[in-house]
């Protein structure tokens, strides 16, 4: 601590010195340890391919699915690897035994590709997506979940809803939606795809049928590794995306569930592997672990939430334990998109950021509450001067 201030560990990143980055939620980052675990594992592979693949692999996975499982409170035969959350949403989605006219329900918080499949799935059955709005300033976590109860119907199949919702960065209370949906005999699956590392999880107490979490993210882990956790009553309905060699195999020491996930064909699975070294390797920045982190990452960035809206004279985005590591305040009124050198169509204040100020944060135009949200995530390598320095670029951008 320096001054009160909690000590920046960005010299255990490789980010650019030059930027400011306060955008880890997007595609979190990697520290210098883990690259270099990663890079040595790669070695080790090449050294003798088929060694690892068909000796080592499946004892690599499965410690790291231990101390994956552990983390999130769950049963390790039902947690299996995907690339990303998306794909985790995506096989639950194409596993569902859905009939014309059965509805999939969402919320207008939902992360746009996951509301693609679930459209693309209702489109392919005949199923109808319903979208649920929610308020946002939004003053409570009841204020969610009656909005939510209240949209189900006698043809509510399935519910989908965003543990932490990306754009406006608000924690829902899914241990109450689901629980009662899981009164009303509805299925829940939950995208968690910012929740592990982030806010502390126990999937077995949750109850919840489905749930899928990036590694990438707030874990850390290289690009290309999340999970996604089956409820056991449902575990012989769901089968990967890529059917491959576990489909039919008469190994008896694995479940046919891990079978056919941990082998889906040739590919880079350090990803998956390197998981539980992150966890270790978090936990070992703080004397409280991992805990602590998620705890210094909250109140980084409820204060960053704080001094934005103080600023900027704007109502918060909602209580403060309704936040993780992000908060995403309304302070502008909505702005106008310019093609970024990608092609991409952005917020002209986040590309003004970028290029004038390199400072690397989303700047998302909200429709329903028509006003822009800057959303800025806090990690062990942020300090409090990153968002003032932000605070200083807006208010200069703004009086151009």
């Amino acid at each position: 601590m320096k001054n009160g201030e909690p000590e920046s560990k960005k010299h255990l990143w490789n980010l650019d010195d030059t930027f400011t980055f306060l955008n880890h939620g997007s595609f979190g980052a990697m520290p210098k340890a883990i690259i270099e675990k990663q890079h040595q594992l790669r070695l080790h592979i090449e050294s003798q391919p088929v060694r690892h693949f068909q000796r080592e692999l499946d004892a690599l996975l499965d410690s790291s699915r231990r101390k994956l499982a552990s983390l999130v409170g769950a049963d390790p035969e039902g947690v299996v690897f995907v690339p990303n959350a998306t794909t985790g949403v995506n096989t639950v989605l194409s596993s569902l035994d859905l009939s014309p006219g059965d509805e999939i329900l969402v919320t207008d918080h939902i992360y746009n590709a996951c509301n693609n499949a679930a459209i693309h799935v209702a489109k392919k059955t005949g199923a109808k997506v319903v979208t649920v709005h929610i308020p946002f300033p939004v003053k409570s976590e009841g204020d969610i979940t009656d909005a939510i109860l209240s949209a189900v119907t006698e043809r509510t199949r399935f519910v989908l809803i965003d543990h932490i919702t990306s754009p406006t960065a608000l924690i829902f209370p899914v241990g109450e939606i689901v629980s009662e949906l899981n009164s009303r005999g509805i299925d829940v699956m939950v995208d968690g795809a910012h929740a592990p590392g982030m806010v502390p999880l126990n999937l077995r107490e949750t109850g919840v049928a489905y749930y899928t979490g990036n590694c990438h993210k707030w874990l850390c882990a290289p690009k290309g590794s999340a999970f996604l956790y089956i409820r056991e009553d449902k575990r012989k309905s769901v089968r990967p995306l890529v059917i491959s060699h576990g489909a039919n195999s008469t190994r008896t020491d694995k479940s046919f569930l891990l079978l056919e996930f941990d082998w889906t064909g040739t590919d880079d699975y350090t990803p998956y592997v390197l998981i539980g070294d992150c966890i270790d390797y978090l936990s070992s920045l703080y004397s409280g672990g991992i805990g602590e982190l998620m705890e210094r990452n909250h109140n980084l960035a409820v204060r960053a939430k704080d001094l934005l809206c103080s600023a900027f004279d704007c109502p918060p985005p909602c209580p403060d334990h309704m936040l993780g590591s992000m908060a995403a305040p309304p302070i502008l009124p909505l702005g106008e998109p310019m093609k970024a050198p990608s092609g991409k169509s952005l917020d002209n204040l986040q590309e003004r950021l970028y290029a004038d100020y390199r400072i690397e944060v989303p700047v998302i135009n909200w429709q329903p509450a028509k006003r822009r949200l800057v959303r800025v995530s806090a990690q062990a390598y942020n300090t409090f001067e990153d968002y003032e320095y932000l605070v200083k670029a807006i208010r200069e951008v703004m009086s151009d």
